[in-house]
């Protein structure tokens, strides 16, 4: 791999955030800190995702007084996968980390991070080894997930990685070409490739204020990963179809034979309906299936943008 030198180059640090006006003047001490003595250029890239709060207003005041930090300020809450679109296309240095707002996501890490970079890799991501912090319901079903989603997936991700990573620019602008709408970019981030190296750390809670991932949203957060790597879904029914077939035959041979053999048989009434119910639940799970993707497929033929920006700030005249 080839060697690389960070002297002269400019790290990037992508933050997507959401109601996050408690934190931030934690987070930006923690930046501050990490940052301190890495021996590059640091930018501060903030994606205001419609916050309802103080975020913006504070976000302001601290783009005034400090020239590193920049601000995309989106028209509304687009989601973290939107957000973070946003400020990948907004970040201008040769090395972009993304990390969340509320510090699960360690900044002391990146030092880490550009150590490995400097080794030849384009990608270096964080492994959470330990997540104790979060609820023991949220971690057996982000197992599950993971399980899942690599069991189908002809690009799996790796155990336990999130968004927290540092990418090269060329892995950043590899990224930018993607025009998918309904993007899972933990699935995009291993789409494209190049040269990934872990590193694990324990996460911890939650520096500041309340998480807004409910379980309904992580579930559709979820399926639209699945939906979005995958068309194992909708290439099981075929099978289930055919092994279906295979029974319905083999029961009306079996009928027939007993019809043969002991004569006129009247079947019963239970189960018939049985038979009926079950034949029509497995219809229905497989139309919605069906009708996800096609769901899917509807908002990318419409092509809306992936996000709309409000206000840029701190970024002179390329604003």
């Amino acid at each position: 791999m080839t060697v690389r030198a960070r002297t002269g180059k400019t790290l990037s640090l992508v933050v997507p955030m959401h109601d996050e006006a408690d934190g931030l003047a934690l987070l930006f001490e923690r930046l501050d800190s990490a940052t301190t003595g890495l021996d590059v250029a640091v930018e501060i890239v903030c994606v205001d995702d419609g916050s309802r709060d103080g975020t913006l207003a504070a976000l302001r005041d601290r783009a005034a007084a400090d020239e590193r930090v920049r601000v995309v300020a989106l028209s509304r809450n687009f989601g973290k996968e939107a957000a973070l679109t946003a400020g990948l296309d907004a970040a201008r240095g040769d090395m972009v980390v993304p990390l969340d707002a509320d510090l699960q996501d360690p900044p002391e890490l990146i030092a880490e991070f550009l150590a490995l970079w400097e080794q030849g890799y384009d990608v270096v991501y964080g492994v959470r080894t330990d997540r104790s912090s979060d609820s023991f319901t949220k971690r057996q079903t982000a197992s599950i997930f993971y399980r899942l989603f690599n069991g189908l997936s002809d690009y799996p991700i790796p155990d336990s990685a999130g968004d927290f990573r540092l990418m090269d620019r060329a892995v950043v602008e590899a990224l930018k070409q993607l025009p998918e709408r309904n993007r899972f970019m933990k699935g995009l981030f291993s789409w494209v490739g190049f040269r990934q190296a872990g590193v694990p750390y324990a996460r911890p809670p939650r520096a500041a204020g309340g998480t807004s991932w409910s379980y309904r949203k992580l579930f559709r957060f979820a399926l639209d990963g699945l939906t979005a790597f995958t068309t194992a879904p909708l290439r099981v029914w075929t099978g289930v179809g055919v092994v279906s077939a295979l029974l319905a035959v083999i029961w009306a041979l079996v009928l027939i034979v007993r019809v043969l053999v002991v004569g006129r048989d009247v079947p019963g009434y239970a189960s018939l309906m049985v038979v009926i119910l079950f034949a029509f639940a497995i219809q229905m799970i497989a139309l919605g299936i069906l009708g996800e993707y096609v769901g899917r497929m509807y908002q990318e033929v419409k092509q809306r943008p992936t996000y709309l920006v409000r206000e840029r700030i701190g970024f002179g005249e390329d604003a």
